[in-house]
């Protein structure tokens, strides 16, 4: 399994509107990629925004392109997110899955 590990801030003003944006519209783009396995949205203070870590997770790296196109790097913000968010990470980061632990 890949985690494909994706970071962008957002003033506290609009937050919750790229929340909103990753509950709704990301969550149902990813619904219809094959091989999608889950994703967590992780948020945090950090100064005067807000940190959102996004961890998604696939089956393999060709489903990784199925979502993320040729160059699998690159960072796909959509145009809301964009009027949400302050800054992104262009490029993302993607991780074989070692160790996957469920908790009760």
């Amino acid at each position: 399994m890949i985690a494909r590990v994706w970071r962008g801030w957002a003033p506290a003003a609009t937050a919750d509107d790229y929340q909103r944006h990753y509950e709704t519209e990301v969550a149902e783009h990813l619904g219809r990629v094959p091989g999608f396995r889950g994703a967590r949205l992780l948020r945090c203070a950090d100064g005067d925004e807000v940190l959102f870590t996004s961890v998604t997770y696939f089956g393999s790296m060709d489903d990784v392109r199925g979502f993320a196109g040729e160059d699998p790097d690159l960072a796909v913000v959509e145009e809301t997110a964009r009027r949400a968010l302050s800054r992104w990470d262009e490029r993302v980061s993607h991780h074989e899955v070692a160790v996957d632990l469920q908790g009760s």
